[in-house]
C-alpha cells in the first residue's frame, strides 16, 4: 500500500511549534510519508536552528529562502517556488498553519494545482481586516479543503461564512500539544538562574505589532508603563528588533534602558520563553499564541489588542483584553492582577496535547 504522503509548510517561528506535533504524530504513523517546506519567512537563520533543534524537528526537506520584504513580495516569491516544489514532489495533502503570508500564498498555489489542502488553526477571526493575518485566515480558509479547528469560535466563524461541515473539524490547539510535551524539558533550562530571578518574582512583556510599536506614542506609553511595572516586580522585556529599532529611531532607546528592574532580553528559544512564562507573575504581550500558552499555564495575561482571534482565551482563560496602551488603564489592571483579584481560567475544551493525533486520524480517513 503507497504511503499517504504530506507536505507541511513552516513559514514563520509560531509556526515551528505548531507542525512539531504534527510531524511527531504522522512520523508515528507507518501509513504517512512526512516532509517539511520552511518557506524561511523568519529569516533569522539563527533563531530558526535554535527553534528547529529545540523542538526536535528534522531539517526541512525543503528550504525556499524568502526572507523580508513587503507582504506582495514575500507571497509572490513563495508561491513561484512553492509550485516548482508541487510539481516535483507531487504529495497527497498540503498542511498549512497559523495565518502567516506563506500559509495563504502556499494554500492557492496547491488548490489550484489540485492537491488536497489542510489548514490547521482554521477560523479564527479578529473582525480586523486591518490586520495582514486576518486577510490570510479568510482566504486560507475559504479554499482549503480540511479546516481544523482549535476552540468553538472557529466553529462559529466557519459556519457563519457557509464553510460546509463535512470540510470542518475541531480538533483541539496544536501549540498546546508542543507545550505540554516540552514543559517538563523547559522547567530543566536555567533561564530563571542566569538571569538571577525567582519564580514570581518578575513579569513577562513582549511587544511587536505595528500600531503598538511604530509611533512615538506607542513606544512612549510602553516605557511609561514598564516604569508603572517595575514599580512592583521585576520586568522582562523579550524586544522585538521591530521594538529595539524603533526605540532607537525616536530617541528613546537610553530611556529605556535607564529603567530600573527591568531586563532587556534578546529573542529566546522556545523552551527559555516557555520556562519564562510558566513562571511569571503576569505577562505583557500583544502576540496571538501567548494569549493561548498563558491560559493553559494559567498565568495572567494581558493583551494589547483591539480585537483577539482567539477569544476563548478571555471568556474561559485567564487573558485580559486591553484596548489601547493607556498606562493609567493598564497600571490599575495590572494592580488588581498582582494583588490578587485575577481570574482563575479554565483550561478549553481539547486542549489536552492530543490534538495532532487527531489531525492523523482524519487524515487517513
Amino acid at each position: 500500500m503507497s504511503k499517504l504522503k504530506i507536505l507541511s509548510v513552516v513559514g514563520a517561528r509560531p509556526n515551528f511549534m505548531k507542525i512539531a506535533p504534527i510531524h511527531r504524530a504522522f512520523s508515528n504513523r507507518q501509513e504517512i510519508k512526512s516532509k517539511i517546506l520552511h518557506t524561511g519567512q523568519h529569516y533569522d537563520e539563527k533563531m530558526s536552528d535554535i527553534f528547529f533543534n529545540q523542538l526536535e524537528l528534522p531539517k526541512p526537506d525543503f528550504y525556499l529562502g524568502i526572507g523580508g520584504g513587503s507582504h506582495t513580495y514575500q507571497k509572490a516569491n513563495v508561491m513561484l517556488k512553492f509550485e516548482e516544489i508541487l510539481q516535483e514532489e507531487k504529495p497527497d495533502v498540503v498542511l498549512v498553519v497559523g495565518d502567516v503570508n506563506a500559509t495563504a500564498a502556499c494554500s492557492i498555489v496547491a488548490v489550484k494545482m489540485g492537491i488536497r489542502t489542510a489548514h490547521v488553526e482554521a477560523g479564527l477571526r479578529s473582525g480586523d481586516r486591518s490586520m495582514p493575518e486576518e486577510i490570510n485566515r479568510i482566504i486560507t480558509d475559504a479554499i482549503c479543503d480540511l479546516l481544523f479547528v482549535t476552540e468553538q469560535s472557529g466553529m462559529i466563524n466557519l459556519a457563519k461564512e457557509g464553510v460546509p461541515d463535512h470540510k470542518v473539524h475541531f480538533v483541539g490547539n496544536v501549540m498546546i500539544d508542543s507545550l505540554t510535551h516540552y514543559r517538563e524539558k523547559a522547567r530543566k533550562v536555567d533561564v530563571l538562574q542566569f538571569l538571577g530571578v525567582a519564580s514570581r518574582s518578575y513579569m513577562l512583556m513582549t511587544m511587536h505589532r505595528p500600531h503598538n510599536v511604530d509611533n512615538v506614542e506607542g513606544l512612549r506609553s510602553i516605557i511609561e508603563i514598564i516604569r508603572n511595572a517595575t514599580k512592583h516586580k521585576s520586568v522582562l522585556f523579550a524586544i522585538h528588533p521591530r521594538t529595539s529599532n524603533n526605540m532607537k529611531k525616536f530617541g528613546l532607546e537610553e530611556e529605556l534602558k535607564g529603567i530600573q528592574d527591568l531586563i532587556l532580553l534578546e529573542p529566546q528559544g522556545y523552551l527559555e520563553f516557555l520556562q519564562l512564562m510558566d513562571n511569571a507573575a503576569l505577562i505583557i504581550t500583544d502576540s496571538g499564541g501567548i494569549q493561548e500558552e498563558t491560559t493553559f499555564l494559567q498565568v495572567p495575561c494581558m493583551t494589547f489588542r483591539d480585537s483577539t482571534e482567539r477569544p476563548v482565551t478571555v471568556e474561559l482563560g485567564t487573558n485580559y483584553l486591553m484596548n489601547d496602551l493607556n498606562p493609567e488603564t493598564v497600571r490599575i489592571q495590572m494592580e488588581k492582577i498582582l494583588n490578587g483579584e485575577s481570574k482563575t481560567g479554565i483550561i478549553p475544551p481539547l486542549w489536552d496535547g492530543k490534538a495532532a493525533e487527531r489531525i492523523a486520524d482524519i487524515l487517513l480517513t
